[in-house]
């Protein structure tokens, strides 16, 4: 016999989303659920984030000792125990999850439902248990999973996605990469520099999420010279064998077949909506069985729905689904009170060598939208500090506004991407122009002075007009 448990707040999900959805909620109110019908502990500890860096860890550190002669500094060639290497991951890895599980345990137990969640009607969850939950609001955050295409099932046992990596006691003899996303790029380079023989098999020329031809056009160049990277592949051929995967394809008009221990699938993620039920609820659904959503607010149409996180296939980021966690419980707790929140400023990172980032309006989005911008950029060959360190490849473009010369974005393959990143995201977020930014510090010899060097072409192309230096103290209105 079903039992029915009633509570204002139902969250579907313990993920980044989930947990601070439920964080937020119970802020205000005692009377929630949280349903997780899978093993607690966030994507990005499990399976995402966090073990990737790891292995990129253990990779980066088999590769500088390759590359120190220029130094006058030599090593022996690394000796790679694939055991050790993974041993370490899965320790990490696991001690990383633990912390998320230890949070998850702390919570009341009345509030924790172990089990997979449909709707039965607007209001009405059913857990596979038989459990029912009446809820006044519902918050879906049951994030996404990998998008296996079906030609890919030609690989048979022999496919894997990146959850299966991290948990591989040793490393493989050799791995084909589809798709040049980040998960495919950063885990791709990472095996190739841990021994592994590797072949990225990329698609219209995409490399991780970079839009800016000039930009894309280094990335190209500067992977493919590193290990086999087919930036644009035609694979005519799939086929498993005994001992793993044969590739059959076309490059440069020439066809080659190759032969791969395991098949690794990084052609993207797909929002895990498939098993809700969606359509017993009143919600209109597109052709991809998504409703419509404010992001402002993560409410669904004007009703009583929510969505955060991965789940919404717009930024499958760790910082945006928390963020999105926060927003649907606040709205969640207060309904029908709704209110808009802004989002902070897009910031994307990709854990290669170089790193690549993206961070506000995209080269792409400044285009198709018709805004008149110009460009400036650092190739980052001649740059001191990151020539002194021998990292000095690559490219950075920023935008700006024509007329108000306002910094629109970023996109950049190069070194330290992560940390530049974070500095033109915090500008960009705090809304000021290209002249404000070169008002602040540089110190030398640093890599930020080849985000001042991009800003300055920048600011030039702009032609702002001529005007005393900013910190003139006794200059008046006009100068």
């Amino acid at each position: 016999m079903s039992t029915t448990k009633r509570v204002k707040v139902a969250i579907i999900g313990a993920g980044s989303a989930g947990m601070r959805a439920y964080r937020e909620v119970t802020r205000y109110t005692d009377s929630v659920a949280l349903i997780e019908g899978g093993q607690y502990g966030t994507m990005c500890a499990r399976a995402g984030c966090m073990p990737s860096k790891l292995l990129i860890a253990a990779a980066e550190a088999a590769h500088i000792g390759q590359h120190t002669s220029p130094f006058g500094v030599h090593y022996e060639p690394p000796r790679i125990d694939g055991r050790a290497v993974m041993q370490r991951v899965k320790s990490e890895r696991d001690r990383f999850v633990g912390f998320v599980i230890d949070s998850v345990d702390e919570w009341p137990e009345e509030h924790r439902i172990k089990g997979y969640a449909q709707f039965v009607s607007d209001h009405r969850l059913r857990i596979d248990d038989g459990t029912e939950i009446e809820a006044d609001q519902i918050i879906v955050a049951t994030g996404s999973s990998p998008n296996i295409i079906p030609p890919f099932k030609d690989f048979g046992d022999r496919l894997i996605v990146n959850d299966d990596i991290f948990q591989w006691d040793d490393l493989p003899e050799s791995v084909a990469v589809f798709g040049a996303g980040v998960i495919g790029l950063e885990l791709g380079q990472a095996l190739h520099r841990l021994g592994v023989r590797v072949t990225l098999f990329g698609l219209h020329n995409a490399v991780g999420p970079l839009t800016d031809p000039a930009v894309l056009a280094s990335a190209r160049d500067l992977f493919s010279s590193e290990f086999n990277f087919l930036p644009d592949a035609n694979v005519t051929r799939r086929a498993q064998t005994q001992t793993g995967v044969e590739i059959e394809y076309t490059d440069q008009d020439q066809t080659q077949v190759k032969q791969f221990d395991y098949v690794l699938a990084a052609t993207g993620r797909s929002p895990n909506l498939g098993k809700l039920a969606l359509e017993n609820t009143s919600l209109t659904l597109d052709e991809r069985g998504m409703p419509e959503l404010d992001m402002n607010t993560g409410q669904v149409e004007n009703s009583h729905i929510f969505i955060a996180g991965d789940v919404t296939n717009v930024s499958p980021l760790l910082h945006e689904a928390s963020d999105e966690g926060q927003i649907a419980g606040f709205n969640a707790a207060h309904f029908p009170q709704i209110r808009r929140f802004k989002k902070s400023s897009p910031i994307s990172v990709v854990f290669s060598d170089p790193q690549i980032m993206m961070i506000g309006h995209s080269y792409q989005e400044l285009t198709q939208n018709g805004t008149e911008f110009e460009i400036g950029e650092v190739d980052w060959q001649g740059q001191g500090r990151s020539r002194v360190m021998l990292v000095n490849r690559g490219l950075l473009r920023v935008y700006g506004e024509q007329n108000t010369g306002r910094f629109l974005g970023a996109e950049m393959v190069g070194p330290r991407a992560e940390h530049l990143a974070h500095l033109l995201a915090w500008a960009h977020q705090s809304n000021l122009t290209v002249s404000e930014i070169l008002e602040r510090p540089f110190y030398h010899p640093v890599f930020e002075e080849g985000v001042r060097t991009a800003l300055r072409t920048l600011n030039h192309a702009l032609q702002m007009g001529d005007k005393p230096p900013a910190r003139c103290i006794d200059c008046g209105p006009g100068g």
